[in-house]
């Protein structure tokens, strides 16, 4: 497999965050527009939480810097290692899918156990892919 194969996903979910980031953007300058908030008042996250009432992609955003620092370590280990296989490059799109339905749904209509399951299944992809790259390094 071409080495530069393994790090595909992670292109993806860069397009994913920066999307997420466009996102976040618009709804927070088109609610400062719409609701007349200065910039200023919202200086500090403390003010932003009072004052900037749609969280959604605010909160994605974040989520976006959570498991996927893991996911992206583990495509360099991968990489580094010899381990990025036709497994391991299954199991980080399926990760890679899950964010993006976990994103388009906190992002949209926002129905929490739906969220869940999206969230819960691309955390097991994860884990999954940091036991087949364990598995890989200790044999």
């Amino acid at each position: 497999m071409d080495t530069k194969t393994i790090f595909l996903p992670a292109l993806a979910m860069a397009v994913l965050t920066c999307a997420v980031w466009l996102r976040l953007f618009y709804v927070r300058i088109g609610q400062m527009k719409r609701d007349r908030i200065h910039p200023q008042s919202v200086a500090t996250s403390a003010q932003a939480v009072a004052k900037l009432t749609e969280s959604r992609a605010a909160d994605n955003f974040r989520n976006l810097f959570e498991l996927p620092v893991l996911f992206y370590l583990a495509l360099v280990v991968a990489a580094l290692n010899g381990l990025a296989d036709t497994a391991t490059l299954t199991l980080a799109w399926l990760f890679v899918a899950l964010r993006i339905a976990h994103s388009a749904i906190q992002c949209g209509y926002n129905k929490v156990m739906h969220r869940f399951y999206a969230y819960a299944a691309g955390g097991l992809a994860l884990w999954l892919l940091w036991a087949r790259i364990g598995v890989g390094l200790l044999t």
